[in-house]
């Protein structure tokens, strides 16, 4: 008989000035003079630092910054940026070794938007590099580590994010979403991840461009209501008028939903035993809440997963061309296994871009075919549960690389091809090692007021499992 797994698990959670607050609670309790954005933003800072062992901060900022009004719905409260993102006075590294990252000489679009809502931001958060991979991992240094269970990934690419908000040291952190890495690691540190529809915030300056615009920023929390707060608190910065207002949702309306039961990936991955129990035991509290939950499959094109593969290899490549205005001494070669052999694949397949783009551009056909009579998905967000450290690392032979996780990412990509919102939600049930499940939610466009609907309903009927719950403090 072997012996059971050793579980080490990290959570920062005192009684402090943060307590368990949520951002929402904690913004209030500020307001009402009951803690201090400082004693906040001090209690904070010794958090992050309790949970060094996860590896999860790229830069600390020497003197927290405050939003200059002070004001907005999450004032005062302690948060980080992505690395990938910029954020003055702080080099933008990408989570890459390929170069020598420069000071940004200002504040993202999307910066400023989530700097309105009235954050303290204390620092930047580790990501892939590039945000390629699906874990947070790296060739020469040590990876980011889920706070579950210290030997596992904690998805990306927000994983450094991710790990934080999940640990308790902050109570949200922002995240962008190119292929699933919002609602990835959301799924793996129990959270809540929404990408929000193409266009709801200000686009992200790098993929604004590019012929698909597959990027959404947005945050990891811990609740639903953050989250829909975070929205609400966006929209007042600046609102697209191409989209219905959202404003503040906060709770489950009285409407019923028609939800559509996607329990197999369009894409012909196999999904696991446990990850197909937590999306039916979703299913069936949905039918006790009062929804109609019926089966419904997305049609993709065949070729969809390898014309995604071509996309990313296709960033990769313009990356590698223009990667001398990041910063200096860009030197390709340097890139890590992942970033090399997408390159080299989308070199290899170059001439097949036209047609790549035109089928990518075609999957809204199917998807909004899926659609009809319903208002939502419901579907995994992986195919499986979340995996050791090291089977996604990028030091993994590229062929075998891509495809584990082809295998594991089969659910994410089509809304950010699509352009339409996607939501992770923690499901009721955990893996044998006790790491979180992620259920995921897709809409139409524009629809993420459904999305907050069922996601309110789902935490009030069953609470997440907390962390601090499972493990003494760290």
């Amino acid at each position: 008989m072997t012996a059971p797994e050793k579980r080490t698990t990290v959570h920062t959670f005192r009684d402090d000035a943060l307590g368990e607050h949520d951002a929402v609670g904690l913004a209030a309790a500020i307001r009402r003079g009951e803690v201090g954005a400082a004693e906040v933003a001090r209690d904070a800072a010794v958090r992050v630092g309790d949970a060094r062992a996860l590896n999860a901060v790229q830069a600390d900022l020497d003197v927290p910054a405050r939003s200059p009004g002070g004001g907005g719905a999450f004032a005062g409260v302690p948060s980080f940026v992505k690395d990938n993102v910029d954020y003055l006075g702080l080099p933008t590294g990408h989570g890459s070794g390929a170069f020598v990252p420069r000071i940004a000489r200002r504040h993202a679009p999307f910066g400023e938007q989530f700097l309105s809502t009235g954050v303290t931001v204390l620092g930047k958060t580790r990501l892939p590099e590039f945000g390629f991979n699906a874990t947070t991992e790296f060739e020469d240094e040590e990876p980011v580590r889920n706070p579950w269970h210290t030997d596992y990934s904690a998805g990306g690419s927000s994983g450094g994010s991710a790990a934080l908000v999940a640990a308790g040291a902050v109570p949200v952190a922002h995240a962008n979403d190119g292929g699933g890495s919002i609602r990835i690691p959301a799924a793996c540190c129990g959270l809540v991840g929404l990408k929000a529809t193409r266009g709801r915030l200000v686009a992200n300056e790098q993929s604004r461009p590019l012929p698909i615009d597959v990027v959404n920023d947005g945050i990891v929390s811990r609740s639903v209501r953050d989250t829909a707060a975070f929205l609400a608190a966006a929209e007042t910065h600046w609102r697209n008028p191409k989209l219905p207002p959202l404003g503040l949702v906060e709770g489950p309306s009285a409407r019923r939903l028609r939800i559509g039961l996607l329990a197999e990936s369009p894409t012909g991955v196999p999904i696991d035993a446990a990850t197909g129990a937590a999306v039916t035991e979703t299913a069936a509290a949905l039918e006790r809440l009062g929804h109609t939950v019926e089966p419904v499959r997305v049609a993709v094109d065949p070729r969809f997963t390898q014309d995604f593969l071509t996309y990313w290899g296709m960033l990769a490549f313009l990356i590698a061309v223009t990667g001398r205005r990041l910063g200096t001494g860009f030197d390709h070669r340097r890139m890590d296994g992942l970033s090399r052999g997408l390159r080299a694949d989308y070199l290899r397949a170059m001439h097949r871009t036209p047609a790549v783009l035109r089928r990518l551009k075609r999957s809204r056909e199917g998807y909004a075919a899926a659609f009809r009579g319903l208002d939502l998905i419901l579907s995994p967000v992986l195919a499986h549960t979340t995996p050791r450290l090291g089977r996604l690392s990028p030091a993994v032979p590229y062929d075998t690389l891509i495809e584990r996780i082809t295998a594991y990412v089969a659910f994410t990509p089509l809304n950010n091809v699509v352009g339409t919102p996607s939501l992770s939600l923690p499901a009721a049930r955990a893996t044998d090692e006790g790491l979180p499940i992620g259920v995921m939610f897709s809409a139409r466009p524009g629809d993420e007021r459904a999305l907050l609907d069922v996601a309110f309903a789902l935490e009030a009927d069953r609470p997440w499992r907390r962390i601090q719950d499972v493990a003494p403090a760290s």
